[in-house]
């Protein structure tokens, strides 16, 4: 019933697999015109038609493939199909608007199809990720503690300045928050310095800085992040208001990396997308992450990141 995009997929998958046991007599649709074949099957009506071929023919099944416009003739369509008897399914026409695969929810009766799979939208995997979250920010803290220590006077002693800096971020929910680093920069002008990338060469690289941003220790201090809940230990990297203002308006699916909590590493930087590199192949990155998430995929990531994510060769 109906002809659209998602009836082709349909009659593409029916005649790749035979073994479904499918013979499909033909598309009744109001918009093709009768005897328009596709794959070797025929547009045999119009919507109108459906009580005649209901009963002049011996039918196991009708398919509802409508178009997302023609779904106010669902009723009368749903009620001859329940009256003749005929199972009927409904395959909705979304492929042009939801750009993944969407899951049912069944809520109390109500069905709700959500647009995008977010595992941890889930409260149980939400809840397990922030125990490992705590847990693991404390162990991080007590590891880190004696190289922070070091490098906050090694800061303190070379230049000028706080040995903390707090930068806007923006989190979870596009909530914006402070983010904690291991100063690495001369002291600058905010308003200048929230909108410029780090070069290579960068003059406002100190000495100190260039080894704490090459080794990633600059990032420790976000373990306080993660106890404060702003941050998750894995997890899309956060970025500047100013870039995320630009870069919702490039990317698409950009804003998506915000359904859930910002990580200190993340799928993305564990593949080599991390500094300088491509903000597309990220974002990939952090949809795929976002989709598949489960607790054993953080611990992979957490895993990697010891073995080849402190060295960043794109951190200037």
């Amino acid at each position: 019933m109906g002809y659209s995009g998602t009836a082709e997929a349909f009659v593409d998958r029916v005649q790749v697999n035979p073994e479904w046991g499918y013979q499909i007599r033909g598309i009744l649709d109001d918009n093709k015109e009768r005897g328009y074949e596709y794959k070797g099957i025929r547009i045999v009506g119009t919507i109108d038609d459906l009580d005649y071929i209901l009963e002049q023919n011996s039918l196991d099944e009708i398919a509802i493939t409508l178009g997302l416009g023609e779904y106010k003739k669902l009723r009368r369509i749903v009620a001859l199909c329940e009256k003749s008897g005929v199972h009927t399914k409904f395959i909705p026409d979304y492929g042009n608007i939801i750009p993944t695969v969407p899951y049912m929810e069944d809520l109390q009766g109500l069905p709700v199809i959500h647009i995008r799979h977010v595992p941890l939208n889930n409260l149980l995997n939400a809840g397990m990720k922030r125990v490992v979250d705590i847990f693991g920010a404390m162990a991080g803290i007590l590891l880190f503690s004696p190289i922070m220590l070091v490098t906050a006077i090694a800061i303190k002693a070379t230049s000028p300045g706080p040995v903390i800096y707090c930068q806007e971020r923006v989190g979870l929910h596009n909530r914006p928050f402070k983010m904690y680093k291991f100063r690495s920069m001369t002291v600058q002008d905010p308003g200048k310095e929230k909108s410029r990338w780090t070069t290579p060469g960068d003059s406002r690289v100190t000495a100190i800085g260039k080894i704490i941003r090459r080794t990633s220790i600059d990032e420790t201090p976000q373990f306080f992040n993660i106890l404060k809940g702003d941050m998750s230990l894995v997890g899309p990297r956060p970025e500047r208001p100013f870039f995320v203002e630009k870069f919702k308006e490039e990317i698409p699916r950009y804003m998506i990396k915000h359904q859930v909590r910002p990580g200190l590493t993340g799928w993305a930087q564990v593949n080599g997308y991390r500094g300088d590199t491509s903000i597309i192949k990220r974002i990939e990155h952090d949809l795929y992450y976002i989709e598949n998430w489960t607790l054993g995929f953080d611990f992979k990531i957490m895993f990697l990141t010891v073995f080849k994510g402190f060295i960043n060769k794109n951190a200037y």
